[in-house]
């Protein structure tokens, strides 16, 4: 069973964009070596090295999936252990738009308690990698974690830095809570009064943090129900899972701003 799944805006409808993405703490319960191989899974199941491996047969494998990598910490890494014809591969990817990199630097900073400088230099290592071995640059800002969201973040290292945009995921509750009333969680964020117009970013907060929808998370501890797309197979549920899904992007409407 194929559905239309194109890139097409169809006006008059609701566009949903799913954008698998990468969220891979670099150091936070578990040391940056445990993170990156899988270890010391008592504390947290993680393994970045895993999702890297999958990664380029997943896309090989058809050429409409996308995905976007941002800690370049984890990248770096397993790029270093990688054949040349791997990463001939990976290079290809990248130029035809299916592996994306966003942010670029070495990992996703805080806001809150960080040094411009530090934030600055850690942009810079990762940009530079990716300009060097993809002859490419970011366009997205993507803090969606961090907690706390300065105005050197807003327009140096998004505006300044030629980001078409920045996304995030923590703010306040109440200012959620508003936001969505408010339907404003989208905003154009001037970060600095006396640049004016070149420190403007087109800025959105997601509505729900950066989880997908309830049901929808497939992960290896969670019990989302699977999609049965079979039709020979008991508990056939893809008109079920398709009704949940839309419900769910319904819902969001509803607390957003579209």
């Amino acid at each position: 069973m194929v559905y239309n799944t194109s890139q097409t805006i169809v006006p008059g409808k609701l566009n949903v964009h799913l954008v698998p993405h990468t969220h891979g703490d670099v150091g936070w319960l578990k040391t940056v070596d445990q993170y990156y191989v899988g270890s010391n899974n008592s504390i947290q199941g993680a393994c970045v090295q895993n999702v890297l491996d999958s990664l380029v047969p997943a896309l090989l494998a058809d050429k409409n999936r996308k995905f976007i990598y941002v800690e370049q910490a984890f990248f770096q890494r397993w790029w270093r252990d990688q054949s040349e014809e791997v990463q001939n591969v990976v290079r290809q990817l990248v130029s035809s738009g299916q592996l994306e990199f966003i942010n670029g630097g070495m990992c996703m900073h805080d806001e809150a308690a960080t040094h411009y400088i530090d934030m600055i230099d850690q942009i810079t290592l990762g940009h530079q990698f990716i300009k060097s071995e993809f002859g490419v640059t970011p366009r997205i800002g993507w803090q969606i974690d961090p907690f706390g969201h300065s105005a050197v973040q807003a327009y140096l290292l998004g505006a300044e830095v030629g980001f078409d945009s920045l996304f995030f995921g923590r703010i306040d509750y109440q200012d959620s809570i508003k936001r969505k009333r408010d339907k404003s969680l989208e905003v154009v964020w001037r970060g600095s009064k006396s640049l004016g117009s070149s420190s403007q970013i087109f800025a959105g907060a997601f509505p729900n943090h950066y989880d997908p929808p309830s049901g929808f998370y497939f992960e290896v501890n969670d019990d989302s129900p699977i999609v049965q797309d079979d039709i020979n197979l008991f508990d056939y549920n893809v008109q079920d899972r398709v009704n949940d899904f839309v419900a769910a992007a319904l819902a969001q409407v509803i607390r957003s701003s579209c």
